[in-house]
């Protein structure tokens, strides 16, 4: 029994690891704000 809680310790360490890592993304890193355009072809407004 002790083997399972050893692993179950590991694997809620390893989560919590990557729960603040996507937190920290999430929180402290913005995103650069650009303008986007896209052309369309005219053969996709085509109705088939």
């Amino acid at each position: 029994m002790p083997s399972l809680f050893r692993f179950l310790t590991v694997v809620a360490v390893i989560a919590g690891i990557v729960y603040g890592v996507v937190f920290a993304l999430a929180n402290f890193v913005s995103p650069k704000s650009r303008e986007m355009t896209v052309t369309i072809p005219p053969d996709k407004f085509l109705k088939k």
